[in-house]
């Protein structure tokens, strides 16, 4: 399985939508709180390109982008061969 990485926060329902859709894929996550954490804020938006919303989401090392991001690419046909080994 694919390697990927979201940084979230708890309140978030960008966050929500897009675990939603990756549990759906049945692809597994580690998820990443930035809630009241500065450090994690900064670490995350210097791997986004300064992006500092949430979330981040990164898939074998490569950024995808938000949750709009994520389904965009869903609907295009891009994310299930990123999802694959």
């Amino acid at each position: 399985m694919a390697d990927i990485v979201i940084y979230t926060k708890s309140t978030c329902g960008y966050c929500a939508a897009a675990k939603s859709l990756l549990a759906k894929k049945a692809a597994a996550y580690h998820e990443i709180s930035v809630d009241g954490d500065a450090s994690a804020q900064r670490a995350m938006a210097a791997r986004a390109g300064g992006r500092s919303t949430v979330p981040q989401i990164f898939i074998n090392e490569r950024h995808i982008g938000g949750c709009d991001d994520l389904y965009a690419l869903d609907a295009v046909g891009g994310l299930d061969p990123l999802l694959v080994p």
